[in-house]
């Protein structure tokens, strides 16, 4: 298996930042388009847990704007073959947040990265860790050639 293929890591790096800058701004629209629609799509957040795409969308579609600015450090791109890849970072919130949100922030492990990254190589969907501070995406990735590509 090809790990890190230049082009693979290049095209999973634009939807990463694509992402997180519709996350930061808070375009539903974009957000909503990036998750898979299927009922085993899962995305586990700071303070909710929700399954399948219409739980996400209507989160989505009600979650304040307010207090989502913030800066990432330490992102990781790996590409495994050309079919997967998982980005994972850490964001820092620009406000404060409470001594609570800082011990969750703690008790985040890499064992929890290995349990999503199994459910999700058996269920075929996406998922998103966001625990006080830490966020873990993990991108079910298909590659496709240049020519294939609608965008």
């Amino acid at each position: 298996m090809d790990i890190d293929l230049p082009d693979v890591v290049a095209e999973v790096k634009a939807a990463f930042e694509a992402y997180e800058r519709a996350l930061v701004a808070n375009d539903v629209a974009a957000l909503d388009a990036m998750f898979h629609d299927d009922p085993r799509t899962i995305r586990f957040g700071g303070s909710e847990s929700l399954f399948g795409y219409a739980q996400i969308k209507a989160f989505r579609a009600t979650r304040s704007p307010a207090g989502l600015a913030r800066t990432l450090s330490r992102t990781v791109i790996t590409a495994y073959g050309r079919d997967t890849a998982v980005a994972s970072t850490l964001f820092h919130r620009l406000h404060p947040v409470s001594s609570h949100h800082h011990a969750r922030q703690r008790g985040a492990t890499d064992a929890d990265l290995g349990t999503l990254s199994r459910r999700l190589a058996r269920s075929g969907g996406a998922c998103e860790r966001d625990s006080g501070g830490i966020r873990i995406l993990v991108i079910k990735y298909r590659h496709r050639p240049a020519a294939n590509r609608s965008i």
